[in-house]
């Protein structure tokens, strides 16, 4: 895993159609050991969250329910876009990443993260995250 960039992980399926899946997040398949876990959900679809980067926060972003569309872009101007659309898939977002999420009526985010909530990690304003290289 290139860990400089956003890349998709997918998580392990265990289970069967008929009784359900299960899909795991361990030591084995994580970039860096999780500190926190929070989860986003009730988001209406017509919202636009994130907007935001971090300078040292790495993390993992699953689509638990619904579908959630994450565009990134690098301090170079490098943009792209993934769907989450599957509990099996992650979204690995290194620092220093803008992210910008929609998200459908029902869907529901858990962010897996290396570090503690601290405000001061937050890259708020877009124009300083551009000029900040």
């Amino acid at each position: 895993m290139d860990k400089e960039k956003p890349c998709l992980i997918n998580f392990k399926s265990i289970g069967q159609w008929e009784i359900g899946y299960i899909s795991v997040a361990d030591e084995g398949s994580m970039p860096f050991p999780v500190k926190r876990v929070f989860w986003s959900y009730y988001t209406p679809h017509h919202i636009t969250r994130g907007r935001h980067a971090h300078y040292k926060l790495e993390q993992v972003l699953v689509a638990v329910s619904g579908i959630i569309k994450v565009k990134t872009e690098s301090r170079t101007g490098t943009k792209e876009e993934f769907i989450l659309d599957s509990p099996s898939k992650g979204l690995y977002l290194p620092p220093p990443y803008w992210h910008v999420m929609e998200f459908s009526h029902n869907a529901v985010l858990m962010c897996l993260a290396s570090t503690p909530y601290n405000e001061s990690d937050y890259i708020r304003d877009y124009n300083d995250f551009i000029t900040n290289k």
